[in-house]
């Protein structure tokens, strides 16, 4: 049974946030940057830059990096409206919006928000495919001039539900492991075949530093 009523939405978002909270502070966090700092937490970064991670990564973020001057974009589905809820109490600005829902609105409000935003993208929610980046991620680097920065998140031995993405929740006390690397720029100009090499680029870059992230934490 899914769970639509605004009252209980905004509680879930209370006690999820206070729960993402406690649950983070258990955890023994590393990054490991290939190249500069890419996230603002830990200082200065060379300029403001879309970030772009899996859906089922989204605990450690949550919990990570809330700040107001970070604008997510989550989904107008009914799962997207607790991850909203949570969000937002955490500290987080959203953009709401989809491909399937709202997706030109919310490309127009991203793009007003990059002047003064960084921004972060979950490029294969809210429904999938699992680890695959849709062409509308690229067209918002393009459209901004904002570099794209992969981030790639790892768990030791984390537990899984049975959901589309297999989402990733970390044991408590468990290590975790972020790591960044090159960032890309699109051209301004690009046509559908340019946005569509560095669709290809970005997801493997994605996978990779995913993979990289995983292997850390599990040593």
């Amino acid at each position: 049974m899914k769970i639509r009523h605004p009252l209980a939405m905004k509680w879930i978002g209370f006690v999820g946030a206070w729960l993402i909270r406690f649950w983070g502070s258990t955890l023994c966090y590393r990054y490991r940057p290939i190249g500069p700092n890419r996230i603002p937490n830990h200082g200065p970064v060379p300029a403001r830059s879309i970030f772009c991670f899996w859906h089922e990564n989204i605990f450690l973020p949550c919990c990570q990096y809330p700040r107001r001057d970070i604008m997510v974009l989550i989904s107008r589905h009914a799962d997207g409206e607790m991850i909203a809820q949570c969000a937002a109490r955490l500290g987080y600005g959203l953009v709401r919006g989809s491909s399937t829902r709202g997706g030109m609105e919310a490309l127009r409000k991203m793009m007003r928000a990059s002047e003064d935003f960084h921004i972060v993208v979950m490029p294969d929610g809210p429904r999938g495919p699992r680890r695959h980046i849709e062409l509308g991620l690229l067209f918002l680097a393009a459209k901004t001039g904002m570099p794209l920065v992969p981030v790639g998140i790892g768990y030791d031995r984390p537990w899984r539900l049975n959901t589309w993405d297999r989402f990733a929740v970390p044991r408590p006390w468990s290590k975790v492991v972020v790591v960044t690397r090159d960032e890309f720029r699109v051209p301004p100009d690009a046509g559908r075949a340019t946005l569509e090499a560095f669709r290809g680029k970005v997801e493997q870059s994605l996978l990779d530093v995913g993979a990289l992230a995983e292997r850390l934490a599990e040593r």
